[in-house]
């Protein structure tokens, strides 16, 4: 006989304590195998795919797309089939990778929006979970009824290729992915896709006035609430201090055009950060105590002799701030396809937990919004952050004579606790001097 398993809520990672549900990936009457993906949450930290710990048949969705509920809370009934493999040994506690998306995923069938939440199945959880509204109520397995297509609906048919983030930007833009031409693999849906028809759709829409009066709420939860909590930590608890310096980085920018030439750099995306985070590396091997934690409960400063360098991503669930682990020793075209890789990953939505802990330094690219510089604000657990603002040509003092140069400015805030003024300048002044002339720094220390 089949037997009825639930599968709960588990802890992805880091001792989470909730997350939304984001989107169902199966719906009630689907067969799914082990480890197969059903379902989209997000976290505090990262949107987090999670596979089934059974193989059988999907009998109840006990939670609606958009809740947010706690750990350990059930949010799926499985019909197992006799003989069904046995199931993963962390139903509801995933400290196992395979629960986070991981593994190998099995093939699936065409992934669709689920019906309507039965309301007896909310109602009977209402006692221990309160915040979950009741549902409206689909019609009887026995009877199906043809329920009218959504524009939810409508993006999931078969014939379009889009990741979940990607059709959740799409809604998000109030753009139809079925009216779109994809430019990815097999002719996907991309980001860029996207945000060109948004564009597009911008343009030609008529300028309407802004609404007058009455008030908008938007609640804080997931990436911005953690953010906004971290953000607060750390200005109340860490004594910030922000210099800053305005450089020519004329020879820096030549230097990226060299390496777009290069055969090693021929499919990879070369910018100016390639260089801000080659110059940084640089400086934290000069100078380690900047790559540095303040451990209060213990009483110690721990000096890290590896660098996950962290690259602050503003993506539509809000920002964060991926880290590429012991970047010290990579090679620059190795950081340049690093550095792409996490772009992609943070922009489409996939930057794991993982990705995103153990960060020991930061940069900030404000310079890609046309912003000069600002004060950063130091991620809780490192020592300093380092702000890159725009690069624009202007007239600068050149060999005693006045050219159009290319200058930005850099903006370096730093844990007082751990760096004084003197180190942190020192710091600072390095990266300048790198990024002024990177031919010559790199030769000097060959």
């Amino acid at each position: 006989m089949a037997s009825l398993k639930q599968f709960k809520l588990p802890d992805v990672g880091e001792g989470l304590t909730e997350a939304e549900i984001v989107r169902w990936l199966v719906a009630v009457g689907d067969s799914v195998a082990q480890n197969q993906t059903i379902v989209e949450i997000e976290t505090a930290k990262a949107l987090v795919e999670l596979p089934s710990p059974f193989e059988g048949v999907v009998s109840e969705l006990l939670v609606t797309e958009g809740s947010t509920i706690e750990v350990g809370t059930p949010i799926i009934i499985i019909d197992v089939a006799p003989g069904a493999q046995p199931p993963l040994e962390v139903v509801g506690s995933a400290r196992t990778a395979n629960l986070v998306g991981y593994g190998p995923r099995a093939d699936s069938p065409v992934r669709r929006r689920p019906r309507a939440v039965p309301a007896a199945a909310v109602s009977r959880l209402a006692p221990t979970w309160p915040s979950v509204a009741p549902a409206v109520a689909a019609p009887p397995q026995s009877q199906p009824q043809p329920q009218p297509e959504t524009d939810d609906d409508a993006d999931s048919r078969v014939g379009v290729l889009a990741k979940p983030p990607i059709r959740k930007l799409a809604r998000d833009l109030g753009i139809d992915v079925q009216t779109l031409q994809g430019t990815g693999p097999e002719g996907s849906i991309t980001r860029s896709d996207v945000e060109a028809a948004a564009d597009t759709s911008r343009a030609g829409a008529p300028v309407r006035p802004l609404p007058r009066g009455g008030e908008e709420r938007i609640e804080i939860r997931g990436v911005r609430k953690a953010t906004a909590q971290a953000m607060v930590e750390s200005v109340f608890t860490v004594p910030h201090v922000t210099e800053f310096t305005t450089i020519d980085v004329t020879r820096s920018m030549r230097a990226v055009t060299r390496l777009r030439e290069l055969p090693e750099f021929s499919d990879i995306k070369v910018t100016p950060l390639l260089l801000v985070a080659k110059a940084i590396l640089l400086g934290l091997e000069r100078y380690p105590m900047v790559n540095s934690t303040w451990d209060e409960p213990n009483g110690e400063i721990v000096v890290k002799h590896y660098v996950n360098l962290g690259i602050a991503a503003a993506t539509p669930r809000g920002l964060v701030v991926p880290n590429i682990k012991n970047a010290e020793a990579l090679s620059l075209a190795q950081l340049a396809r690093a550095i792409n890789v996490l772009a992609v990953t943070a922009r489409e939505g996939r930057t794991s937990v993982a990705d995103m802990q153990r960060g020991t330094f930061t940069i900030t690219n404000v310079g890609v919004f046309g912003i000069d510089t600002g004060t950063p604000i130091i991620n809780p657990g490192e020592a300093a952050i380092l702000a890159f603002g725009a690069i624009r040509e202007q007239p600068w003092v050149h060999r005693g004579k006045v050219k159009p140069r290319f200058l930005t400015t850099l903006a370096l805030s730093f844990d007082h606790r751990i760096i004084d003024g003197e180190l942190g300048s020192r710091f600072l002044r390095d990266i300048a001097m790198f990024l002024e002339d990177p031919a010559s720094s790199l030769l000097a220390r060959l």
